[in-house]
C-alpha cells in the first residue's frame, strides 16, 4: 500500500517541506528546512479538524466541507462536514459526522458506512470508536479492537487505544501498554510486514519505533502530541497548542505557532502540494 498516511508523512528529499496543521482557527502551512521551522501563514480559516496530503492536493476536513487545494488556497468539494481525512487510491478519502465514508476524485462516491464516531483515516483503515474498519470491495467491514483512537497502515498496522497500542499479526498484537492516543508510520521505510520508521504517543510520552522496540524520545516542550509526520530524515511532531517539533539526526528543535487545538499534520515538499 503506498499510500498508507501516503502522502500525509512523506515527502521526497527537499531542502523546504511544506508542513500543514489543521487548528481550531484553521488550516496553517509552515516552512520547515531542516530542523528550523521558519514563516507560517493562514491558508484557510476554518474549523479543521484533519488535514492530509493527495494527489489531488491538500486536503482538510472542517465542520462546513472537505476542502481541497494547496498554500494558495483551498476550495470546497461539497461533502459536508467532515471530521477525517486521507489519501486513497489516487483521490481523497473522507469521513463525515454521521459516519458515512466517502472517496473524491473530482466527484464524490459513497463506499459505505461506520455505525460510530470515526477518529482517524489511514488509507484503508479507519479508526472509529467501536474500533477498526477496513475498506473491501464490498464496502467497509470491522477489523477488531474497540475504542480506537489512531491508526497507521503502512507495512504492519498498528492502532492507538486507551488499552495500549496494538499492531496486526496473528490477530492484534501487544505492542505496548498505555492510554494511546497517536500511532504515524513512514511508508517510505516500511515494507510488506516490516513497520520500518513510526511513532506513538500517549497523553505526556512520545515513542519512536526502533527495530521492533518502541523506546521514550524526550521532546523539548511539555505537550501533549497532536500528530506526526516524515519529511525526509527528519520527522515532524506537532503538539496540541500548536509547537512543531522537528529532529533532523542533532535533537529535536521547535518553534511555537500558538494554534489551539491543533489536530493533525501533513507534510509535503514546497511547491508540491
Amino acid at each position: 500500500m503506498a499510500t498508507v498516511r501516503e502522502l500525509r508523512v512523506y515527502v521526497a528529499q527537499s531542502d523546504t517541506v511544506e508542513a500543514y496543521v489543521a487548528a481550531d482557527l484553521g488550516v496553517v502551512v509552515a516552512r520547515v528546512s531542516g530542523d528550523k521551522v521558519g514563516e507560517f501563514s493562514l491558508v484557510e480559516q476554518c474549523a479543521a479538524r484533519d488535514v492530509a496530503t493527495t494527489a489531488r492536493g491538500v486536503a482538510a476536513a472542517t465542520d462546513e466541507d472537505v476542502l481541497v487545494g494547496d498554500a494558495d488556497g483551498l476550495e470546497a468539494t461539497g461533502f459536508g462536514p467532515a471530521v477525517a481525512v486521507s489519501s486513497y487510491d489516487d483521490g481523497v478519502l473522507a469521513a463525515g459526522e454521521d459516519g458515512r465514508v466517502a472517496r473524491y476524485d473530482g466527484d464524490w462516491s459513497t463506499i459505505g458506512s461506520v455505525d460510530a464516531d470515526v477518529r482517524a483515516l489511514d488509507a484503508d483503515l479507519l479508526a472509529a470508536a467501536d474500533g477498526v474498519h477496513r475498506l473491501t470491495d464490498d464496502g467497509i467491514a470491522p477489523a477488531g479492537l474497540d475504542d480506537v483512537r489512531d491508526v497507521a497502515a503502512a507495512g504492519v498496522p498498528h492502532a492507538a487505544t486507551p488499552s495500549g497500542l496494538y499492531y496486526l499479526g496473528n490477530g492484534w498484537m501487544d505492542a505496548e501498554a498505555g492510554d494511546f492516543r497517536v500511532v504515524a508510520s513512514d511508508p517510505v521505510t516500511a515494507s510488506a510486514g516490516e513497520l520500518g520508521r513510526a511513532h506513538a504517543a500517549t497523553a505526556d510520552t512520545l515513542y519512536a519505533h526502533d527495530d521492533g522496540d518502541w523506546d521514550a524520545v524526550s521532546l523539548p516542550v511539555e505537550e501533549p502530541v497532536a500528530d506526526v509526520a516524515y519529511a525526509a530524515e527528519a520527522p515532524i511532531v506537532l503538539t496540541q497548542p500548536g509547537t512543531l517539533a522537528v529532529d533532523a539526526g542533532e535533537g529535536f528543535r521547535h518553534r511555537s505557532l500558538g494554534l489551539r487545538g491543533a489536530r493533525a499534520l501533513a507534510v509535503v515538499a514546497e511547491g508540491n502540494a
